[in-house]
């Protein structure tokens, strides 16, 4: 929820798609009296979807990405497209991430748990993502039904032990999943202390 005594004075649009938007704002905020000019990207929010197995395993995906020229290892997540959406729109977003980009699904018995949300890089872009940890989840009969504009090379189920590892040895690096993980840890539902 913003806060009401912010106060955008004007806002001057460079650029806009169908996934984000750009703009120069002039803002008066609770602490200034002085208008501050700040370049801005707006941009859906997201779902990021811990998959953890009936064994405690954990599924990531390895995917390229193309803004940094590398694959890495992450959390399934995806847009929300539906900007007004509600707690159980986000939660189907949540459930289609898991089944499109891991081709896992939920067991029988299975809950969709949600984590709250966090702010991807508050110093330039608005985005948000919500998390959810989904558990226990099974692989689906049909795989994967990924989005021709995705690059997933490999879907695995990882240990805690081998999970602690790649965060300690930088080999899962990027924000959703790194931020996802420390609210796991923070929970007492993901144990990242070392052993």
């Amino acid at each position: 929820m913003k806060d009401a005594n912010w106060e955008t004075i004007s806002s001057e649009r460079h650029f806009a798609n169908a996934h984000l938007e750009v703009v120069t704002d002039h803002v008066r905020t609770p602490s200034r009296n002085q208008p501050r000019t700040w370049t801005i990207v707006h941009r859906k929010a997201a779902v990021v979807v811990a998959p953890m197995t009936r064994d405690g395993k954990v599924v990531l995906i390895r995917q390229e990405r193309i803004p940094i020229r590398q694959a890495i290892w992450e959390m399934p997540s995806g847009q929300i497209d539906n900007h007004n959406a509600d707690q159980e729109q986000i939660k189907q977003v949540a459930l289609r991430e898991l089944r499109e980009e891991a081709g896992y699904k939920l067991t029988e018995n299975g809950e969709l748990v949600p984590l709250g949300h966090f702010f991807s890089s508050p110093g330039f872009t608005d985005e948000r993502g919500y998390f959810f940890l989904a558990r226990p989840v099974q692989r689906c009969k049909e795989g994967a039904a990924r989005d021709e504009g995705e690059s997933i090379l490999d879907c695995r189920e990882f240990t805690v032990e081998e999970i602690r590892r790649m965060i300690a040895e930088n080999e899962i690096r990027d924000a959703n999943t790194l931020s996802i993980c420390a609210r796991l840890s923070a929970l007492g539902l993901l144990s990242l202390a070392p052993r």
